[in-house]
């Protein structure tokens, strides 16, 4: 879509730069609002469901919006949809809220709106978006944290784990993959400078040995990474209460998109790669469906539900995981809102077993179909499948 976007830019006449003002150009299509659909996700959650919205192709209204909800220093607060439509009083008070500084990289904020603010520079020509995606750059590379490389959760920190080097919901991962997007596609990011591109490539280097570093090993065997690191010790960390200390499957499937996606990967990027790979295998769970049935309505706190969840004996059953796994011995970590682990599934009250994806199928499109691809794609040799450790 990007090179779509790039080459219609170039083959346009040179008239057109003396236009007095930008306009969308129809024939290009919208930049994807998939990056943010997380944010509108937890917006709904909220605030429902009906209320009006921009069509995708209305570009520069998003745009517009987008730039409302940028903070002074460059940053943005998660879970806002960027699609709606909005009066002069709500207007009034995102401009307020924008004299604000910090922002938040969860849920697969911050970069999705650099990116987005780019495109659409790309597309209409308003410098207006050029800026406000070179600040939320600029606001992103200092984030960085320096111990490591990677990025925190949310800044100014208001929660324990915020300060974390975070690699849930493609905190690190999704940052870098932004990062590298600037460095390889000059026609989107031809606005960035000189000095700045040398701040991304700095930043991708120490992210891309942040992420090796992190990567649990047990034994002599790497495994997979945990959904949050203490910044000072680099050991797996808390999140939310009930998001105890841990390897997190969903999130070893991030970095692995992430780390597969580079183009040349060193021999340490391989190595991280085969073993991740290996042990996502290992701890798959066989003879065990996850099944949701009808329940009487009930509304949380967050949320509503009308259903329920529980696994149910499946001798013929595969391709199901935890969400996470005990950092030395790979056993299932389920937990309640009060930090209790409990051992099982219907130990977990329904609010959070509703409210959260404890099991899931998370790895299996990236080992039945990425990884073999990725694996002939560097003339890596056929996988033996003779000895793949899976659990029951």
């Amino acid at each position: 879509m990007i090179r779509r976007v790039a080459l219609l830019i170039v083959l346009l006449p040179c008239m057109l730069a003396a236009c007095a003002a930008p306009q969308v150009q129809q024939t290009t299509p919208p930049p994807d609002l998939a990056g943010f659909a997380d944010a509108i996700h937890h917006w709904r959650n909220v605030h429902g469901d009906e209320y009006p919205r921009h069509a995708p192709e209305d570009v520069a209204k998003i745009a517009d919006n987008i730039l409302l909800y940028q903070r002074a220093d460059g940053g943005w607060k998660e879970n806002e949809d960027p699609a709606r439509v909005l009066d002069d009083a709500t207007r009034a008070r995102y401009a307020e809220e924008a004299r604000k500084s910090g922002g938040s990289f969860d849920n697969r904020n911050i970069y999705t709106q650099v990116a987005y603010l780019a495109t659409a520079h790309a597309i209409t020509g308003d410098a207006r978006y050029r800026d406000g995606s070179l600040r939320g750059l600029q606001f992103t590379l200092a984030q960085q944290i320096a111990g490591c490389g990677g990025w925190p959760h949310t800044v100014p920190a208001t929660e324990s784990y915020h300060p974390h080097i975070t690699i849930a919901d493609d905190v690190t991962a999704g940052v870098l993959g932004m990062l590298r997007q600037v460095l390889d596609d000059r026609q989107r990011y031809g606005f960035v400078d000189a000095a700045t591109l040398a701040r991304v490539r700095d930043a991708v280097a120490r992210g891309d040995a942040c992420l090796l570093r992190l990567q649990v090993r047990q034994g002599k065997a790497l495994a997979g990474w945990a959904g949050q690191y203490d910044a000072a010790t680099l050991q797996p960390a808390q999140g939310r209460k009930f998001e105890l200390p841990s390897i997190a499957v969903q999130e070893t499937v991030g970095v692995l998109r992430y780390l597969m996606a580079i183009p040349e990967p060193s021999p340490q990027v391989v190595a991280a790669i085969e073993g991740a790979m290996a042990w996502l295998r290992k701890v798959e769970i066989t003879g065990w469906r996850l099944e949701t049935f009808d329940a009487p309505p009930e509304q949380f706190l967050h949320h509503s539900s009308g259903k329920d969840r529980r696994l149910v004996a499946d001798p013929a059953a595969r391709g199901l995981w935890a969400r996470f796994y005990d950092v030395a011995d790979n056993g299932v970590v389920l937990a309640t809102r009060d930090s209790v682990r409990v051992a099982r599934y219907e130990d977990i009250p329904r609010e959070r077993r509703t409210g959260y994806d404890w099991y899931g199928n998370w790895p299996r499109s990236l080992l039945g179909k990425d990884y073999p691809r990725w694996r002939a794609r560097h003339g890596l040799p056929e996988e033996s499948r003779a000895a793949d450790g899976r659990q029951g």
